[in-house]
């Protein structure tokens, strides 16, 4: 249990080095790993499922060759590939805000760091030391941020598509 309290002290401490940037930086890539998880337990517990009841009833069609079933079959699975792709456009533009947050970071922490030169003079490395941790961590992080997302929303895209072309070859036109 020690050890937890160590964590979160560290965690505490590597936030306050970071500014409040770095606390906003926190909150996107926590609200991104949600909706990525989201959307992995999407992909593999709930779309099976889905998928299931749509082949079934799809099969359970007596006719599937007129330009009725055909409608109908497009419309189904434009649907299922609207459910696939829900909230990855979302994702695709918190990927993008990691780094642009990161960005805004690093201006504010130089930003401090002129402010402690324009008072103490450009001699005191010391007193400007927080000025640029302020600048480099929240760049760093939204750096991490933005790299685990892309790779997870990568993935995501590729695996929609996927489960979206096999769903089309699924439901054949012939009776």
């Amino acid at each position: 249990m020690y050890t937890l309290f160590e964590m979160m002290d560290a965690i505490q401490s590597f936030m306050e080095t970071g500014g409040n940037v770095l606390q906003w930086i926190a909150a996107l890539i926590f609200v991104m790993w949600i909706l990525i998880f989201e959307r992995i337990a999407f992909l593999k517990f709930g779309y099976k499922q889905y998928e299931k009841s749509i082949r079934d009833s799809w099969e359970a069609r007596r006719e599937r060759t007129s330009w009725n079933a055909h409608q109908i079959r497009q419309a189904v699975i434009s649907r299922a590939n609207n459910k696939l792709n829900q909230n990855l456009m979302l994702l695709g533009a918190l990927v993008a805000l990691c780094p642009l947050l990161g960005l805004m970071g690093t201006v504010t922490g130089m930003i401090e760091v002129f402010d402690v030169m324009a008072i103490t003079g450009t001699g005191s490395a010391r007193s400007m030391a927080s000025g640029v941790s302020k600048a480099t961590i929240p760049t760093m992080a939204g750096m991490v941020g933005a790299l685990s997302g892309v790779f997870a929303q990568t993935w995501l895209n590729r695996t929609a598509k996927r489960e979206a072309e096999l769903l089309e070859d699924h439901l054949t036109m012939d009776h």
